[in-house]
């Protein structure tokens, strides 16, 4: 009788709220949820009243106040939450249920009729305490419970794709390590398919809105890789549908994000192999297990799914131990079948123009990647000539038209500035290498006048108009040049023939360029760059650059004192500094405000030692003349011993900074008879002027300091290291005093020009009151009678 009246006043609360629960009572509803639960256990009769109650909570919830949906917030969140614990009720109809009500969160009806004085609660109230309640990860780990039931594990996922929507949510069910549990779903038995659909979609929810290298990090076990590898396949040989094709991509974009952590067993699992198969399936043409049965059909999305396989091989491309398997499954040829002129492209008519074209740039621009990996089969397949005739052709006149409306497309359309741009890449990452073999390859084919050839064409149309692409294109070629002609004089011979003339005008560029953000500046380091590979070090080149003003130009440029150039300029003009037309030409320069070169490299050592820290009187002088040059960063420095071959920190100091390039160049000028210096430049020259002196005390200064660190030196040798620091010190004084009488004698000179200023004003001024007593005797003369009288008077007798 018990039971009957439990089930009868169940009915009564189930009638009573069919409208919806008010959120007053919503706690006690759970309560007697709860103890349902209890009862289905032991009675299966309370499962349907179990089903009904639960069944309101799909309902909205219903407010008096405005202010309940705040007040009841904590009681409403666990509730809510409660549903997820409900799982555990061993009953399906119960578990179906439950995914039924939190569906219906966002599916909202509202019921025929409201109770009296209530009204619904705001549309998404109980997703936002579905997110403060924890419902998302209770519901993930409720998967373990429906497991082995395909009907129930459906509905759960359904529930968790809704919940998935949710960035709060997303991150509770990485924390119940949603990811690999709904990965090792992946390859259930499920006819209708909606098992991989459901699975796969929440998974791009958890990648989109939670943590990436979480869910990544969650998927990396073998047995996940596994799992995704056999639907996948699955996909490819089996799906014929539309809806298939396009699981079968979303599933490749998850790999892709797999494939970019190393730490994926992507080639254990086999899972690279299919891949790179997939990838170079209709270029290389050979019968493969792999692949039986998968037939392209030039969908839009077979489309999506080669530039993935593409983009796939590239990021496989900078694992090491993926090389070996690119080399076996023919990816070089495969990619290279792209590297031919766009009217041939047999074998692929079923591609629309556009689309071979963004299919072709996307192989090139993987091909940048693979081809340093797989040198040996870059040059077998004679990679060097294909690139060299395609870039021809890019030049050529052919009446070629690119649509440039893909990614790799950017600066292409109705042009061929895009094909040019990733087959130079090609080349500029193999030549990168620095390998013999791949640079005499090229240079065995004419590379060099070649690309000269195309510098001069990327220039010409930087002029009609500039661009982004443009300028890398340029910037490519001169870096290509830099490392071909680099300690080779033959090759620099040949540059010279036309790359000087070329080189030139990258010298002339406007300043205001250089922070345009386009990539003048990047542009302006790698011409500099090929002038010191290229120029220096072949005489020929050297003196036709000096002839053509180039020094001039380097003067120019290194007069913007800009930071990141001048140490390149300075380099640069050192090593021409061998030449003494180099000098006469530094000599004759002037810059803006008739501006020297010994001042301007006298400005650029002031500012670096400004930046570096060294410490100076505000005359300019010398204040420790024990480490009269030392930085900031070497005083912090502690005393740290080192074997021989190591560099210590003040040698160190002379390569990263511009001091020692700007104490070669005067070597070279002389620090006597120099023009245009004022007494602080000179004071700053007899700093110039001793730099050896003072680096040679600072190496002997961190040899005695390494000597004492490690034990005491004998007599005879503190005596030498003594001997040796006093000679440092007393050079730094007598720089000092050399300083100071520079400074004494600038002084001297100003009291004098003063006193002859002074003299000239006393002069002045005598000659002005000359002028007035002269001017008043003549008005005197000539304005008073008796005056006049008397004056005549005077003149008469005279």
């Amino acid at each position: 009788d018990l039971e009957k009246e439990q089930l009868k006043t169940l009915k009564k609360v189930v009638k009573q709220f069919e409208n919806g629960l008010p959120l007053k009572n919503v706690a006690q509803i759970t309560e007697i949820l709860n103890l349902c639960a209890e009862k289905v256990n032991e009675q299966e009769a309370f499962t349907e009243p179990l089903c009904e109650l639960i069944k309101l909570f799909g309902l909205p919830f219903q407010k008096k106040k405005s202010s309940d949906e705040v007040n009841y917030s904590v009681e409403v969140s666990q509730s809510i939450a409660q549903l997820g614990y409900l799982m555990r009720v061993p009953s399906s109809q119960v578990k179906i249920q439950i995914c039924k009500s939190i569906v219906s969160f966002y599916n909202i009806e509202l019921p025929g009729k409201l109770l009296s004085g209530y009204q619904p609660t705001s549309a998404n109230y109980k997703i936002l305490m579905a997110e403060e309640g924890g419902l998302a990860e209770a519901l993930v780990l409720s998967l373990a419970l429906v497991e082995n039931q395909l009907t129930e594990k459906l509905w759960v996922l359904k529930a968790l794709q809704h919940l998935s929507t949710s960035g709060i949510s997303c991150q509770q069910m990485v924390k119940a390590q949603a990811a690999s549990r709904l990965c090792l779903y992946l390859n259930g038995a499920d006819p209708s398919g909606q098992l991989v659909f459901r699975s796969s979609d929440i998974l791009w929810s958890l990648l989109e809105n939670a943590s990436k290298e979480e869910v990544v990090n969650q998927l990396s076990s073998l047995e996940c890789v596994r799992t995704l590898k056999e639907v996948f396949a699955d996909l490819v040989t089996r799906g014929f549908r539309h809806c298939d094709h396009q699981l079968r991509n979303d599933l490749l974009v998850i790999a892709t994000l797999l494939a970019e952590n190393p730490a994926v067993p992507m080639i254990e699992s086999g899972f690279a192999k299919l891949l790179i198969v997939l990838a170079t399936f209709t270029e290389v043409k050979l019968p493969n297990p792999l692949v039986k049965g998968f037939k392209l059909t030039y969908s839009y999305e077979d489309f999506e799914m080669k530039k993935l396989l593409f983009n796939i091989i590239g990021i496989l491309s900078k694992d090491p131990s993926a090389a070996q398997l690119l080399s076996e499954n023919h990816v070089m040829p495969a990619l290279l079948y792209y590297v031919k002129l766009n009217h041939q492209k047999s074998g692929f008519s079923d591609w629309s123009a556009a689309q071979y074209e963004e299919l072709q740039l996307h192989a090139i621009a993987v091909l940048a990647s693979v081809a340093p990996v797989l040198v040996d089969k870059y040059l077998s397949c004679q990679a060097n000539t294909l690139l060299l005739v395609f870039l021809e052709w890019c030049t050529g006149q052919d009446p070629f038209v690119g649509r440039g409306h893909s990614f790799h497309g950017t600066g292409g359309r109705g042009n061929k500035l895009a094909q040019m741009r990733y087959s130079l890449r090609v080349l500029r990452s193999v030549v990168a290498l620095y390998d013999d073999a791949v640079s005499i390859n090229l240079c065995d084919q004419g590379a060099i006048s070649q690309l000269l050839d195309i510098l001069k064409y990327a220039a010409d149309k930087s002029k009609e108009k500039e661009g982004t692409v443009l300028l890398e294109i340029q910037a490519d070629i001169l870096f290509i040049l830099s490392v071909l002609c680099e300690n080779d004089v033959h090759r620099k011979e040949l540059f010279s023939c036309e790359g000087i003339d070329i080189l030139i005008p990258f010298f002339t560029m406007d300043p205001r360029k250089l922070y345009s953000g386009l990539g003048h500046h990047c542009l302006l380091l790698s011409a500099l760059d090929c002038l010191w590979s290229c120029v220096v070090g072949c005489h020929i080149a050297e003196v036709s650059f000096i002839e053509k003003q180039g020094i001039f130009l380097l003067l120019d440029l290194l007069a913007l004192k800009e930071k990141n150039l001048c140490n390149i300029i300075l380099g640069i003009l050192v090593e021409f500094s061998d030449n003494p037309k180099t000098t006469l030409h530094m000599s004759i320069w002037r810059g803006k405000r008739d501006q020297t070169v010994a001042n301007l490299l006298i400005q650029l050592w002031r500012q670096e030692e400004l930046d570096l820290g060294v410490r100076r009187d505000k005359y300019g002088r010398i204040v420790d003349t024990k480490r009269p040059i030392v930085t900031s960063f070497q005083k912090l420095q502690k005393v740290i011993p080192v074997p021989a071959s190591c560099p210590s920190f003040a040698i160190m100091e002379v390569s990263e900074s511009i001091r020692a390039k700007v104490y070669s160049l005067f070597c070279k000028l002389g620090f006597e008879n120099l023009p245009g210096l004022s007494a602080k430049d000179f004071v700053t020259l007899a700093i110039i002027q001793h730099y050896i002196d003072f680096k040679i005390g600072e190496v002997w200064s961190e040899i005695s300091a390494e000597i004492k660190e490690e034990f005491r030196p004998v007599t005879s040798d503190e005596r030498a290291l003594k001997v040796i620091s006093n000679i440092s010190e007393n050079t730094g004084e007598m720089v000092f005093a050399l300083q100071s009488e520079v400074l004494e004698i600038q002084h001297q000179h100003q009291i004098q020009e003063e006193e002859e200023t002074y003299k000239e004003i006393q002069a002045t001024q005598t000659q002005r009151e000359m002028l007035n007593k002269s001017l008043e005797d003549f008005l005197a003369r000539t304005s008073n009678h008796e005056a006049l009288k008397v004056r005549n008077l005077m003149e008469q007798k005279i």
